[in-house]
């Protein structure tokens, strides 16, 4: 009678075993499920699903895992995705922008007044700076004249 019950328990596990979902069939299913999810394949064997390629974020990542979870016969969810790395930003630097030279020589003149000796004429947005100036006057008036946005600063002063 006990061998008889071995067999019998032993038959029953085997057909459990059996009846439980194959791999190949875990597999269709999860390619149905995936198919939406671009870069994203996985692999089954013994009831373990393997996520591997390349997810564009987290988000991705983890929506993928659950839908795999809840698939009937997965045991476990081994999550090899990879985080795709984001594309660089490319930015267009600001076009430089130069002053007409009416508009140069307006704003030169009122710059130069300040420093007596120094004068400056304005052609084809290029201000040439000439006459004599102190040493310590000298990088500030080169400033004011730049934040002007000439095209060039011609520096042809002698310094006392």
């Amino acid at each position: 009678m006990k061998v008889k019950s071995i067999l019998l328990g032993l038959c029953l596990a085997v057909s459990l075993v059996a009846c439980g979902p194959k791999d190949a069939d875990i597999q269709k299913e999860i390619a149905a499920k995936i198919s939406a999810l671009p870069g994203v394949e996985v692999t089954v064997k013994d009831g373990v699903a393997t996520i591997s390629g390349i997810c564009k974020d987290e988000a991705l990542k983890q929506n993928a895992e659950s839908l795999i979870k809840g698939i009937k016969g997965v045991k476990s969810v081994v999550n090899n995705c990879e985080i795709a790395a984001p594309e660089p930003v490319v930015t267009t630097p600001a076009p430089v922008e130069i002053n007409t030279d009416s508009v140069l020589n307006t704003s030169v003149s009122g710059v130069v007044k300040a420093y007596s000796g120094v004068t400056a004429t304005v052609k084809d947005g290029v201000v040439t700076l000439t006459g004599a100036i102190k040493k310590e006057q000298l990088p500030a008036l080169i400033q004011s004249v730049q934040e002007l946005k000439p095209k060039k600063v011609e520096n042809k002063l002698t310094i006392k």
